[in-house]
C-alpha cells in the first residue's frame, strides 16, 4: 500500500502571489531574492542541485513568467501553488494543503505602544496568578529577551510580545519561571485568546544570564487553533492509516488526526527523524515534517546568508531519502507562505510556494499553477487509495496544468 511524505520548507516562498499588493508584500520573492544575493556576494551562487533536479528553478521561472531555465530537464513533477486561505499565516497554510481553505482571516494585535486589549492581560494574570508582564508590544523574539530577560528573572513576569502573525506569544525563563509553568500558562493564554481568533499561543523558553546573555531553547510549543474541518490527516486516521507527525506538524493542526508525534530541534535531527520514519512506517502511512528553522531562524532574523547555507544543508540530504523511499512511496515537498529575508520588518510574505514531488512510478512533467495549496492534500489523498478531499485538484494525473 502507497505511503506520502510531505516535507514543509517552512517560508520557502517562490515570489509574490497575485494578491499579495493587499499584504503589503508586492514584490517580495524569498528563493529568488536569495539566489540575487548569493549570486552578488564573495560566498558564490545558491547551489540547489538535488532541488532543482525536482523542478525548483523551473518552478520559480513558471512563477514569474520567465524563460526556462538552462538545465537539465527536471525528474520529477514541478510547479507552484497560491494560497486561497485569508492570510499569510503557518496553520492556514497548512491546513489549506491537507484540505481545509480558511476563508476568514484570524485575528490580530495591533502595533503601538501597547497591543493586547488589557481585559485580556488582566484575566491572565489574574487566572495565573502572575506579579504581572512584561513587553506587551510588536517585538522580535531575540530582540525582546536580550532587552527584558533580565527584569523578567528579577521579576518574575514573563514577557509577552506579538507580531503581524496571529501570535500572543510568551518568553519565559527555563529554570528562574520554569518550563512546565510557561506550558501551564500559554494552556491558559489559549483559551482566553479564542475570544480574539488568534491563530497560535507560542511558548517561548529561553536560558542564559544577564551577563552571558540569552538564549531560546528548542523547547518552544505551540498552542494552535483546531482546524475548523477535517483534514487530510483526519481522513486518514479514519481509514485506519497512520499519521507520523515529525518537528511543528502536530501543534500546528493542534494534534488533531495525528497518530505519532516525533519531536526534534534543528534541520539535521528533523531530517533524521524522517529517515527513521520512512524507515519504520508502515504501509498507508502519512509522513509530515515540518523544517521550521528556515523561518524562524533565517526568515523571520532577515538572515540572508543563513537562509542560503540551510537550504544548501538541506538540498544535500535530499539523496539519503530518496534511497529510504520504497518504490510506491511519494514525496511532496512545499511551503506554507514565504519570509523572504530580504523584505523591510521581519514577518512572513504572501507568495506562492512550490509544489515538487517524486516517486519511483510518477514521470517526470510540469503540473502548471496550483489554485490553491489544497491540490497537495488532495494528490496525497489520491496517492493513498483514500476518499477526495472537498477542496483541491490532484496533478498525479495528466490532465491537471
Amino acid at each position: 500500500m502507497p505511503r506520502a511524505i510531505w516535507l514543509v520548507l517552512d517560508s520557502f516562498g517562490l515570489g509574490a502571489a497575485p494578491d499579495a499588493a493587499a499584504f503589503g508584500d508586492a514584490g517580495a520573492d524569498t528563493y529568488g531574492h536569495i539566489v540575487t544575493a548569493c549570486a552578488a556576494a564573495k560566498r558564490g551562487p545558491l547551489r540547489l542541485p538535488n532541488l532543482d533536479r525536482l523542478g525548483l528553478a523551473h518552478a520559480h521561472a513558471l512563477a514569474h513568467g520567465l524563460p526556462t531555465p538552462e538545465q537539465a530537464p527536471p525528474q520529477g513533477l514541478w510547479g507552484y501553488a497560491v494560497e486561497q486561505s485569508a492570510g499569510k499565516d503557518t496553520p492556514s497554510g497548512h491546513w489549506e494543503s491537507m484540505g481545509v481553505i480558511c476563508h476568514e482571516p484570524f485575528g490580530f494585535f495591533p502595533p503601538g505602544d501597547t497591543s493586547f486589549p488589557p481585559e485580556l492581560l488582566d484575566a491572565l494574570i489574574h487566572e495565573a496568578k502572575l506579579p504581572g508582564v512584561l513587553g506587551d508590544c510588536h517585538a522580535s523574539g531575540t530582540e525582546i529577551i536580550a532587552r527584558l530577560g533580565a527584569e523578567h528573572m528579577a521579576s518574575g513576569k514573563p514577557i509577552v510580545y506579538t507580531s503581524a502573525d496571529s501570535v500572543f506569544q510568551i518568553a519565559a525563563h527555563e529554570e528562574s519561571f520554569g518550563l512546565e509553568r510557561l506550558y501551564a500558562l500559554c494552556k491558559i493564554a489559549r483559551r482566553l485568546c479564542d475570544r480574539w481568533n488568534i491563530g497560535r499561543v507560542i511558548a517561548r523558553p529561553f536560558i542564559g544570564t544577564p551577563d552571558t546573555g540569552f538564549k531560546r531553547t528548542g523547547n518552544r510549543h505551540d498552542y494552535s487553533l483546531p482546524p475548523p474541518a477535517p483534514t487530510l490527516f483526519d481522513l486518514a486516521r479514519e481509514h485506519r492509516r497512520e499519521v507520523i507527525a515529525i518537528g511543528k506538524i502536530a501543534d500546528i493542526f493542534a494534534h488533531q488526526g495525528i497518530s505519532h508525534t516525533r519531536l526534534a530541534t534543528g534541520h539535521d535531527a528533523l531530517f533524521d527523524a524522517t529517515l527513521e520514519a520512512v524507515a519504520n512506517a508502515p504501509d498507508g502511512a502519512v509522513i509530515a515534517t515540518n523544517f521550521v528553522d528556515f523561518d524562524s531562524v533565517y526568515g523571520h532574523r532577515r538572515d540572508v546568508f543563513g537562509y542560503a547555507a540551510a537550504l544548501e544543508a538541506f538540498d544535500a540530504r535530499l539523496p539519503e531519502l530518496y534511497r529510504a523511499m520504497r518504490v510506491d512511496d511519494m514525496l511532496i515537498l512545499s511551503a506554507d507562505h514565504g519570509c523572504d529575508p530580504t523584505w523591510p520588518g521581519s514577518d512572513h510574505t504572501r507568495e506562492a510556494i512550490p509544489v515538487l514531488a517524486f516517486a519511483h512510478t510518477l514521470p517526470a512533467r510540469a503540473i502548471g499553477p496550483c489554485n490553491t495549496f489544497a491540490d497537495i492534500g488532495q494528490s496525497m489523498a489520491q496517492h493513498l487509495g483514500l476518499p477526495a478531499l472537498s477542496v483541491g485538484t490532484a496533478f498525479l494525473d495528466e490532465t491537471h496544468a
